[in-house]
């Protein structure tokens, strides 16, 4: 079986996939070696789905998608099986995503006395960014002048730009006079760089503290970015290309969430 997942990691290494991927795939593949026991090499559809079944309701459709990017990523790239995997990717959850008010953000952000943390929860709302995002920010990356930010290596090994506020760059200007370019902006007391779960604490910690009731994720930060902009009348268009979505059908789902139409109307009780 470590031959296997050896072999795997390398090839996805050779491709350029994300560590993330990586992680996640080699996971998933354990999981279904270790279910099918021997023959990995020879593919049977049955087996498949019954793993498949192991899981069905206890992860995420997400989830499942990428256990089924993982096998058919071994079968066709390192078993090399010539036949057509025909297995349906689940239907994925159409949740609205939970967004803070202004006011909301306001409390969050204020509710936190360390400058540094503050500042961490203020630019990953400020400019939208995703948690991974803000803990691989360097000093070469933050465009003061411009305000703007330069995200790197993003979700699908994609770059883009996003925007900095006027109002926290005097912070941001203390921090990169104290630093050379290639440091991380945010990085713990050995000048390494923070962990996605730090960031996320942090924000879990001001959520509390705010007493704000609603079951928020550090990704409701960059939600309400998104649905903010989209309220100040800037064109759904740039909003997806400051998010970096590769759909622009991903960017509409905040039209939901941000309809003034459909928020006057009143209730008949």
């Amino acid at each position: 079986m470590q031959t296997q997942l050896n072999l795997v990691e390398r090839e996805l290494k050779i491709r350029n996939y994300s560590p993330r991927t990586i992680k996640a795939y080699l996971f998933a593949l354990k999981k279904y070696f270790l279910f099918k026991k021997n023959n990995f090499n020879t593919f049977n559809e049955d087996k498949v789905k019954n793993f498949l079944l192991l899981y069905q309701g206890k992860i995420s459709p997400q989830s499942q998608n990428i256990y089924i990017g993982a096998i058919k990523f071994y079968y066709y790239n390192i078993a090399k099986i010539n036949n057509k995997i025909d297995i349906k990717t689940p239907k994925k959850t159409k949740k609205l995503p939970v967004i803070f008010s202004r006011d909301e953000i306001d409390l969050i952000i204020n509710s936190v006395s360390n400058p540094k943390h503050k500042l961490m929860l203020s630019i990953s709302y400020g400019a939208g960014l995703r948690v991974g995002e803000l803990v691989n920010l360097k000093i070469q990356d933050i465009n003061s002048q411009e305000l703007t930010v330069h995200i790197k290596n993003a979700k699908g090994q994609k770059d883009r730009i996003s925007v900095l506020s006027e109002k926290i760059i005097p912070e941001l200007q203390e921090i990169i006079n104290k630093k050379s370019k290639n440091d991380y902006l945010f990085s713990n007391e050995q000048g390494k760089k923070l962990t996605s779960r730090t960031a996320q604490k942090i924000f879990e910690n001001a959520l509390k503290k705010s007493k704000i009731k609603k079951s928020a994720s550090f990704h409701s930060l960059r939600h309400s970015f998104a649905t903010h902009l989209l309220e100040n009348g800037v064109d759904v268009r740039y909003i997806q290309n400051l998010l970096g979505h590769q759909n622009i059908r991903t960017t509409q789902i905040y039209t939901q969430v941000s309809n003034p139409k459909l928020k006057s109307i009143k209730s008949p009780l």
